[in-house]
């Protein structure tokens, strides 16, 4: 393999890894650490989403986990937007063909993704725990096509309006960001990264569902079945 080709797919996995860094910083859990002095992984519902946050240690709190999830989302996506056009042009880096470059770079940012919302969701610096990634995943939407993330929002909104349960309002928004993204003019690239982290989002909520299917899933302002145990 050429040295330029290594540096290619050596620099290719530096921003991955910095895009799986953005997402692995544990917000929830510092906000227990620094205000209440508690490990949020032993209240409530034992994530570190916006979600327990608001259950253990009230609304304003909650709102900023729920607003900094959300940006470290979008960062990942703006960072690899302008990491990997730029780095490509080095003249250590460029492939040997411009169409190399044009269908590498969304496939990238679809990777830098799904590297975020690991990162969220599997922390290295909580052994590999954390939320279940949906304000990071709208994050995600709102950098990578605007119309989609806003319409997951509303989706989420409309549903935790009438429900009142985020879990169930988390995947609708999840469902309806497959639905708009395959409506509208995307890459295939950025169609993949949505159908997956919507997948991946949803997984994270198994447990969720299983409450949800037996009628045991608390409401806003309920306590989680997990905090009774």
């Amino acid at each position: 393999m050429r040295p330029c080709a290594c540096f290619f797919w050596i620099a290719s996995t530096v921003g991955l890894a910095i895009a799986y860094l953005f997402g692995t910083m544990p917000t929830g859990y510092l906000a227990g650490k620094l205000l209440k002095g508690i490990d949020i992984r032993e209240h409530g519902s034992k994530s570190t989403g916006a979600t327990n946050v608001l259950r253990v240690l009230g609304k304003w709190p909650a709102l900023v986990v729920l607003l900094l999830d959300v940006l470290k989302g979008a960062a990942a996506i703006v960072f690899a937007r302008w990491f990997y056009p730029w780095f490509i042009t080095l003249p250590l880096v460029t492939p040997s063909t411009p169409l190399d470059l044009q269908t590498w770079v969304p496939w990238a940012v679809c990777l830098a993704g799904i590297a975020v919302l690991l990162g969220h969701g599997r922390s290295i610096w909580l052994n590999f725990t954390g939320g279940k990634s949906a304000a990071t995943g709208l994050g995600v939407l709102l950098a990578l096509s605007w119309p989609v993330g806003v319409g997951a929002a509303a989706a989420f909104g409309a549903v935790l309006a009438t429900s009142r349960i985020v879990s169930l309002s988390s995947m609708v928004a999840a469902l309806t960001a497959i639905a708009l993204i395959c409506g509208l003019e995307q890459p295939l690239a950025y169609r993949l990264l949505v159908i997956a982290g919507s997948i991946y989002v949803i997984a994270r909520h198994r447990a969720n569902i299983q409450r949800l299917l037996a009628g045991t899933e608390p409401r806003l302002g309920q306590s989680s079945p997990e905090s009774k145990t």
